[in-house]
């Protein structure tokens, strides 16, 4: 059984700041690979970041300098800290959880919904 539960989502004005985090059972966590992506409405499902098992970090260009990911293995879990949101921003963000072997294991959140007011 495994479950990824994101929270943290909510309303906030331009220029403030949100921590979504997410909290991952059913998996041996520290040897996954975490991410976050989200979908604004109409639109595809993109990357934000990722973390990897030996912690490193990727980000997508629109979110560089502004987005922080990390994961604190201790607790089995993935944050994102979010600042100096943009309305652009708006979208359900999800955390995913991957790891390949021979085989490509794949996990998803629900999502939590993030809205940034102009």
């Amino acid at each position: 059984q495994v479950q990824l539960v994101e929270s943290g989502g909510g309303l906030v004005q331009s220029g403030g700041s949100l921590r979504l985090s997410c909290a991952a059972s059913g998996i041996m966590f520290s040897i996954y690979n975490m991410g976050w992506y989200r979908q604004a409405p109409g639109k595809q499902r993109k990357l934000v970041a990722t973390v990897t098992s030996g912690d490193s970090t990727n980000y997508a260009d629109s979110v560089k300098g502004r987005f922080t990911i990390s994961r604190d293995n201790t607790k089995n879990a993935v944050y994102l800290q979010m600042n100096s949101l943009k309305p652009d921003d708006t979208a359900v963000y999800y955390c995913n959880a991957v790891r390949r072997t021979s085989l490509l294991m794949n996990y998803w959140g629900k999502g939590t919904l993030v809205t940034v007011s102009s």
